[in-house]
Order: C-alpha cells, then structure tokens, then sequence
C-alpha cells in the first residue's frame, strides 16, 4: 500500500476514535505524565477537529499516574489498590486534557464507562445518544475504563477492545490504535525473517496465529487484544490501524504515511448498524403507525410519536420493536426511544407534549432513523423507484 493511499484512511475519515496506551502517556521510569507528547497529540487533534472531523479519545494512564502519586510499590496492585489509584489518576489525566484542548479553543468532556455500559441495550443508547450530543457541540469525549468501581466481571481489561466497542457503538469509520508496535508481524519482529504486514483484508486464523505478547509493565493488554479489537471494529464498519506513536504528532505521521497496519472494514459503520438490528434482535412488540408515518419512514425519517396509533406487547426503553402499517404489514423494526407504557402515554401526541405528558424530556422520536431499518419489500411496493 502506498503512503499516500494510507494517509487517506485517516484524513477522509469523518468520525476517527483514537486510542492511547499507558506507556505513551506516562513516563516508564517517574510514571510521570508525558505532557509534551500529550501536547503534541493534542494539537494533530485539534487540526484535524477544526477540518471537520470529529475526534473522540480512548486514554489509558489513569492508574499509572495515580499509583505514583499514592506511592504504591512497583509490581502487580490489588484490584483495591487499582481502583484507589484510578481515582487519583483520572483527576490529573482529565485536568491535562482539559487544559490543553481548551488552548486550542475546543471542550473536552470526560467519559467513565464499564464493559456492561457498552454490552446492557439501555446503557448503551444512553451513552451513545451522550457521546452524539457532545460531537456535535464539537467536544472532544475522553474516554476510559470506569477502573474505580469495575470489578473483575464487568472489566475489559483493557482499552484495545474498550476503544472498538466505542467506535461501533458511536459509528466511527476510523480507529487508530496508538502503541509502542507499529504493527503486525507475520512473526515477533526481532525474530529473523519477521515481515511486517501494511494491511490486513481479513482477520483468518492465519493472522490471529501472528499475534505474539506485545504488552508493556503498564499496559494490560497486547496483540492479541489488538486483533480482538480490530475483529470489532472492522464488523462495526471501521477502518482500523495499530500504529507506533512513540514519535510526537503520531496522527499527523500517519496520514503522511507512517508505517502501520491498516485493517480494512468489511462494510460502512451505518450498514453494520442496520444489519445489526435487523439481523441479531429479537422483536419484543410492534408500534402500529398511521399512513403518513410509514410515508415517512419510505423517505427516510424517523418515527414520531404523532404518527403512532398503536403500541402491543411489552418492552423496555432500547428494546427491538417491529413497526406495521394499519393492515398489519410490517414496514420496519428499530430500537424503541421508549418503554412500552411511555410509547402507549405519547402515541398520537407532537413530539413538543412529552415532558408534560410523562414528566420528563425524552427523545423527540419514538424510534430514530439511525435505529431503525425499513424492509426492503416494503419499500420496492410502495416506492418502486
């Protein structure tokens, strides 16, 4: 793959996650904060968000910092002394990215997440309708792993597969991977013959077969966490690259054509979504709506609650629904913005009536277009062209 052809997966990509390893941010031998590679790093993140790119960060570090600042003894911490730690670093970690990024005139929001926040319906329409708010208030999310309060059975482990889970979860069509590897090796690179790989089309037993221990004294994960991630997000509809960012300006290096590894995607984050819904959800109760509505929906909006004239069966807020015109045909299914008994208190009513009619102020749509996905028989009757 040329560099120019490589440079271009970054700077054409619309909604880019980038992930940052402990050994980049903190200093191996004071576990000090790097503050001028960070610095660096910031500044090909504000360039690139001020062309139109919408930028999110997945940090690492925060226990790394906080365990030099409680004095723990090197070597492996209890999961106690883990989490006392995390809570000290992520004050410093998030003060240092809020610092530098209001410099260059952008907000930065902090975001703690658990594996169950990405993997439990309702938590993640929660976090992806928060994330989707900010970008487009063009903050920049700072992102990790909510360490202080996750126990072993709500862990990642570590933020290579956090980081693709939020590229799916939010629809990115880019994730870099910044690390102290520049890429995958056909073997461990310091071994002879070891040929590394510009790009992957396709993760086959043979390249998880590659993947050698590339972990560090601070960093959880390696390799293996690397492809488990890149499995993710390619099926999410990202691009994805493991990338050396030792270097200062690492974005900035990759789109000139640094040497890396790119993955490619195996379709666009929008359709994995759509397959997603339609393909993996069971149905837990349908929403009939009225001919206007499904009129609507043909051309590509979302479902109001005007539109509504009937909610069956039981099911909660971010459930799976199948939605049907008044003669019971089914004309889509989607993720409900509603619970059942909120959708039956609103059907009917404009959008601007639901924080009086449920006390709060919910969604304006019942089901978004992002969250729903038409059958494409449906479409061909009723719009052949």
């Amino acid at each position: 793959m040329n560099a120019e052809r490589q440079g271009a997966h970054l700077s054409n990509a619309q909604r880019v996650v980038v992930k940052i390893g402990s050994a980049l941010l903190t200093d191996p031998e004071t576990g000090k904060l790097n503050r001028t590679w960070l610095q660096a790093l910031v500044e090909d993140v504000a360039r690139m968000q001020s062309r139109g790119q919408e930028m999110l960060i997945v940090s690492s570090g925060a226990i790394a910092l906080g365990r030099r600042a409680l004095k723990l003894p090197p070597g492996k911490l209890k999961l106690e002394e883990s989490q006392a730690a995390a809570a000290v670093g992520q004050i410093g970690l998030a003060h240092a990215f809020q610092e530098i990024l209001s410099a260059y005139g952008f907000s930065c929001a902090q975001i703690l997440v658990t594996l169950e926040d990405t993997e439990e319906r309702r938590r993640y329409l929660n976090a992806r309708s928060t994330i989707s708010t900010l970008l487009k208030l063009r903050a920049v999310p700072v992102i990790n792993e909510n360490d202080t309060v996750a126990t072993t059975e709500i862990r990642y482990g570590d933020n290579d597969r956090l980081a693709a889970r939020v590229a799916s979860m939010v629809s990115a069509d880019c994730l870099i991977l910044l690390s102290d590897v520049d890429g995958l090796y056909t073997a461990p690179p310091h071994m002879p013959g070891a040929r590394h790989l510009a790009e992957v089309a396709e993760i086959t037993p043979e390249i998880e077969a590659m993947a050698g221990d590339a972990a560090s004294e601070f960093s959880r994960g390696g390799m293996k966490t690397k492809l488990a991630a890149a499995r993710i997000a390619t099926e999410a509809g990202a691009r994805m690259a493991i990338a050396n960012g030792r270097g200062l300006h690492p974005l900035k290096a990759l789109e000139d054509g640094a040497r890396c590894t790119w993955f490619a995607a195996h379709s666009t984050p929008v359709a994995a979504r759509k397959r997603w819904i339609s393909g993996s959800l069971k149905t837990l109760g349908t929403i009939v709506i009225d001919d206007g509505a499904v009129k609507a929906l043909v051309q590509g909006r979302s479902l109001l609650p005007a539109g509504v004239t009937g909610v069956e069966g039981e099911f909660g807020r971010g459930d799976a629904v199948s939605v049907r015109d008044l003669a019971g045909h089914e004309i889509a299914s989607g993720l409900s913005a509603y619970s059942s008994d909120d959708a039956r208190a609103i059907m009917g009513h404009s959008s601007h009536e639901i924080e009086e009619l449920l006390g709060y102020s919910g969604r304006a749509e019942m089901i978004h277009r992002d969250d729903l996905v038409l059958k494409r028989a449906e479409i061909r009757e009723r719009d052949p062209h």
